[in-house]
């Protein structure tokens, strides 16, 4: 195996009152629950949420250069857990932010990290191997080596759902014949029960340039058998000298830019809706939220294209789309190229979003309401493989109606907003790059309460209780740090 495995059992390992209501059956997930809504209940409230304090804050290991951090902290039974960029593992004790263990692994990242916490076990990955770890003492029960990490990677936050953990490859490289492929393993054994790949392995007829259908966050379930993923963009983008504009993969390029609804027991596709067919730019999807409109079930997601859509949950038909942030008029270039029409394509060429523009972290969920944090950058084409970032991004909160896709209200910022949302009672959380915890009233989107970080913020946050955690802390120079907040009194 790539890494070195040490564990430090630590004891003592208390307990707290404040375990949150959505994680209190065997499972917890970062994004909160299996409908994957960052929806916490707790006693945070507008009309508290002044008397938010720093009650302990944690060192963590740094990053590797060039990585970034946007996985979320997981509670459970009052303990913390948490991977770092590097893949290692802790379990801490959410009232004083004591460690109980460690479990090493030195193995840089390569996707958005994370772990997932289910009937007793912890779930994660390294670029090459996934892991279950025991919850309590962060003993390595199996660990299944998936990839060499040179043409494909795991990236995605695992999912976990009655007893399987779903692990994803990506394309490691951005080079031809890179295949993102999907894999449901037994929780007690690791052992592989299906697995999907996410586009072909043909590659479109060019398997020598082509590549696709990285998973970067974890899947939704709807407690009904099915399971839900946003899949990644396909590349070469745009494309190459010889292919210009991805001529070399004729057609929508099934299943890049896509929300699939899968059967869990077995893989098989039940349906999919393509956000982006035959994308041009960075496609990838956040994870997908399951909610309700009007007592209508809905599947939403949305990705760096900078385009929310909604589905319905049981066919997949189309319900509305809705652009957040700033866009210039390439939305459809993809169709364009894909209808041959490649005159209307030029070099140099402005797109906005582009190049991590647009959506790049998860949004939440609260009643009607859809939180969605919107990075409004862009990128200069230069050439078929040439770009350059257009100025410094900046981010904004947008709220919007579920059953609609109208905009309710939106919340502009001078700095990205990389991080994903959460929501609790009257709150929504986020975080700005620049290092800015901020919580808004969900309604009107009015500031209710602001913290300066000590470092800037890419991670994700979790809510127990009183408690707010947040994990800082992205440019390698810095010492990024896991902060918890407890209400006064």
């Amino acid at each position: 195996m790539l890494s070195l495995i040490l564990t430090i059992a630590v004891v003592g390992c208390s307990s707290s009152g404040g375990e949150e209501a959505a994680n209190a059956g065997p499972t917890a997930y970062a994004n909160v629950d299996l409908a994957n809504t960052r929806s916490s209940p707790s006693s945070l409230r507008a009309a508290t949420i002044s008397g938010l304090q720093l009650a302990w804050s944690r060192p963590m290991q740094a990053r590797a250069e060039g990585l970034h951090y946007i996985g979320s902290p997981v509670v459970k039974d009052g303990v913390v857990y948490i991977q770092d960029p590097e893949s290692n593992v802790e379990a801490i004790d959410l009232s004083n932010g004591k460690l109980l263990w460690r479990t090493e692994y030195a193995a840089p990242a390569g996707g958005s990290f994370g772990i997932t916490v289910g009937d007793g076990m912890v779930f994660g990955g390294t670029p090459t191997t996934a892991f279950a770890l025991n919850a309590e003492t962060g003993d390595e029960v199996w660990s299944i080596e998936l990839s060499d990490g040179t043409s494909e990677i795991l990236t995605m936050t695992p999912g976990y759902h009655e007893g399987v953990a779903y692990f994803t490859t990506s394309p490691a490289q951005g080079e031809g014949g890179e295949v993102g492929v999907l894999r449901a393993l037994d929780s007690e054994t690791g052992e592989e029960i299906w697995h999907f790949n996410n586009v072909p392995r043909s590659l479109w007829g060019h398997p020598e340039v082509n590549y696709g259908g990285g998973i970067f966050y974890a899947p939704a379930f709807d407690g009904e058998g099915s399971m839900y993923v946003g899949i990644s963009h396909a590349g070469p983008i745009p494309g190459t000298a010889k292919y210009p504009w991805g001529t070399s993969r004729p057609g929508r390029n099934l299943y890049s830019n896509s929300i699939v609804k899968l059967n869990e027991k077995t893989g098989k596709v039940e349906w999919y809706y393509q956000i982006n067919p035959h994308g041009l730019c960075n496609g990838f999807l956040v994870s997908p939220i399951l909610a309700k409109a009007g007592g209508h079930k809905v599947v939403m997601d949305v990705g760096v294209l900078g385009v929310l859509a909604a589905v319905d949950q049981r066919t997949g038909n189309l319900l509305w789309r809705t652009p957040l942030g700033v866009h210039n008029g390439h939305d459809n270039d993809g169709l364009l190229a894909m209808r041959g029409e490649l005159a209307s394509l030029k070099t140099p060429m402005d797109v906005y979003p582009g190049t991590f523009g647009g959506v790049a972290a998860p949004m939440s969920v609260r009643g009607s309401t859809v939180f969605v944090p919107v990075v409004n950058g862009g990128t200069r084409l230069l050439s078929q493989t040439n770009t350059e970032s257009l100025g410094t991004p900046r981010g904004e909160l947008v709220a919007v109606d579920i059953g609609t896709g109208a905009i309710k209200w939106k919340r502009r910022f001078p700095s990205s907003l990389y991080g994903p949302t959460t929501t609790t009672n009257d709150l929504v959380f986020s975080t700005t790059f620049d290092g800015r915890l901020f919580a808004l009233d969900a309604d009107s989107g009015k500031e209710a309460w602001e913290e300066d970080l000590p470092v800037i913020v890419e991670g994700g946050m979790a809510i127990s209780g009183d408690m707010l955690l947040a994990r800082a802390g992205s440019a390698a120079t810095e010492t990024p740090k896991l902060l918890a907040y407890r209400l006064a009194g």
